[in-house]
């Protein structure tokens, strides 16, 4: 059994298949998830869990070199972005339609109880050397 890290083994095997530049989306709970995504439903009740935990819980886990948001982030739950800002390295903006397209490329979406604006992110995979 794992010690440490992500136990969910279907989340768990995602990421150890990654390579570099693959993207994950983690969702809040509006998101739409595109027909084809694989859609690893973590959410059981409003605010459970939270983005933040689930994006916490990631980015111990996984390298990542860029995340992409949507621009109304910025203005709709700014302290949402500034704790982006804080822990991802680069940060690339587009607009909310754009972000729900540019999801069908994730190699899986997680999706959580989030229910705050715009609580969503795409990161992409990168390298540990």
């Amino acid at each position: 059994m794992k010690k440490r890290g992500i136990l969910n083994r279907e989340l768990a095997a995602v990421f150890a298949k990654l390579g570099h530049t693959d993207q994950i989306t983690i969702a809040d709970c509006g998101l739409p998830i595109p027909q084809g995504v694989t859609c690893i439903d973590l959410s059981f009740r409003i605010g459970k869990p939270s983005f933040i935990e689930i994006l916490d819980a990631v980015l111990e886990d996984l390298e990542v070199e860029n995340a992409i948001v949507a621009d109304e982030l910025l203005d709709a739950n700014p302290s949402l972005h500034k704790y982006i800002s804080e822990k991802v390295p680069s940060i690339t903006t587009v607009t909310h339609e754009a972000f729900k397209h540019m999801t069908s490329n994730s190699k899986v979406i997680i999706r959580t109880g989030e229910a705050t604006p715009f609580a969503n992110i795409i990161l992409q995979s990168g390298v540990i050397f």
